[in-house]
């Protein structure tokens, strides 16, 4: 069996420099790849372009690098409540493309399957299709989307095994298993990590053969990004 394992996550990050596209997993401030993005601010790394659903808060998740500048375009498919992201965004400092969530999606899912490109008919007709090829398809116009192109996808997953087959819980299986095997390489970041054969076949959500590194992180915060609750009777 192929151990995938690595020591921790600077070992992970092996690789990573300034101007390279990263795909980081998550929804809002679910199964974010918390370390990756610690160990992505502590190397300093800048003139990054980031493929992420959105970019978390101002002070957690993505909204870290956007404090100290380190991402140059972000693409996403909403701003969410980080204040920063919308500021840099509004006043030009920050190239942002936004796409259909559902593009979004399958754009990482294109690029797992090895598929260079796709028709959807979301966006066409206003900015989203503005320079793309269209087609129609029995009487419906399309836009073709080409697959994501990145050197890193960065992903979270509750539980992995040596062999890197993952496991996620919840509601953190959004992102995260589209993004496996969609870039060059494939980090992947557990809560709790075990020999390869322990974990049930029929459980298995992603395939090792999906993922590079994998690492076992510690002291997940796991924010919430809006927390209500039901008023005392």
């Amino acid at each position: 069996m192929i151990k995938k394992t690595v020591s921790n996550v600077h070992e992970a990050l092996d690789g990573v420099c300034d101007g390279m596209t990263l795909m980081l997993g998550g929804f809002g401030l679910c199964g974010i790849p918390e370390k990756a993005i610690d160990e992505l601010v502590r190397l300093g790394v800048k003139d990054l372009t980031c493929i992420s659903n959105n970019a978390g808060v101002d002070d957690f998740g993505l909204g870290l690098l956007l404090q100290k500048r380190q991402i140059r375009k972000m693409i996403s498919s909403y701003v969410g409540e980080n204040d920063e992201f919308e500021r840099q965004m509004l006043s030009g400092e920050l190239d942002v493309e936004l796409t259909p969530q559902g593009t979004l999606a399958e754009k990482c899912r294109a690029a797992q399957g090895g598929f260079p490109a796709f028709f959807t008919p979301a966006g066409y007709g206003t900015e989203v299709a503005e320079g793309k090829e269209t087609r129609e398809f029995n009487g419906k116009m399309y836009v073709m989307e080409e697959a994501f192109n990145a050197n890193f996808s960065f992903v979270k997953a509750w539980k992995g095994d040596e062999a890197g087959n993952l496991i996620f819980k919840g509601t953190a299986r959004n992102f995260n298993p589209c993004m496996c095997g969609a870039a060059k390489i494939t980090v992947a970041e557990v809560e709790e990590l075990v020999p390869a054969g322990e974990l049930d076949p029929n459980e298995i959500h992603v395939p090792g053969i999906f993922v590079q590194r994998i690492f076992e992180g510690k002291d997940y915060e796991k924010r919430i990004e809006q927390r209500t609750v039901r008023k005392r009777d």
